[in-house]
């Protein structure tokens, strides 16, 4: 059974030139607003990444490849991770449900999951370390889920969780979503 964490231990989110930075429940994961949301009635702008405020707020990760991935209702995608890899995870467009589980051998949290609804309002992103793992399931009509990664994608490196794996418990806001063969782990 994956350790209980108490949520009262979110810290407020400290601010750097607008980045807003808030530790979660899972050491080392953050979630952030980023530095710049406009909106007006012609639509809005967003300020994705700049590496120099990030950098300053201390994340040193250093980005080298973008991926998207565009998703129905009710497709969930995921449990994936791998033990090099830092991920920043925002949705560009729609609403998903994130989880991100610790799957270090070396940590006390080993198994502890948490979720996170991101969208295109809340404009939110988690940042997620190596050997953690992490899914989404859209819950709007279509979504978009975009991801910087520090190292070039790498499947043979990547470790599969089962999305419904009892011993993980990991609580899901839809019961029967729509999944690969990979994410129901047939071998694929």
């Amino acid at each position: 059974m994956p350790p209980k964490l108490n949520e009262k231990k979110i810290k407020p989110p400290t601010n750097h030139a607008g980045l807003k930075i808030r530790k979660t429940q899972l050491d080392g994961v953050l979630l952030i607003e980023p530095p710049t949301h406009f909106e007006d009635f012609r639509g809005d702008y967003v300020e994705l990444y700049n590496e120099e405020l990030y950098q300053a707020a201390g994340i040193r990760a250093r980005f080298i490849q973008d991926d998207i991935s565009t998703s129905n209702r009710h497709v969930l995608r995921g449990i994936h991770g791998d033990a090099t890899t830092w991920k920043l995870i925002s949705c560009l467009q729609g609403k998903f449900y994130l989880v991100v589980i610790n799957w270090d051998d070396a940590s006390s949290q080993k198994g502890a999951w948490q979720g996170f609804t991101l969208s295109e309002q809340s404009r939110l992103q988690v940042l997620v370390p190596p050997k953690f793992g992490n899914a989404h399931l859209v819950l709007s009509e279509q979504a978009i889920f975009h991801y910087k990664q520090t190292t070039y994608y790498n499947r043979a490196g990547q470790f599969t969780l089962i999305w419904n794996d009892p011993k993980l418990n990991i609580w899901w806001p839809v019961k029967n979503p729509i999944v690969s063969q990979r994410d129901e782990g047939v071998n694929v």
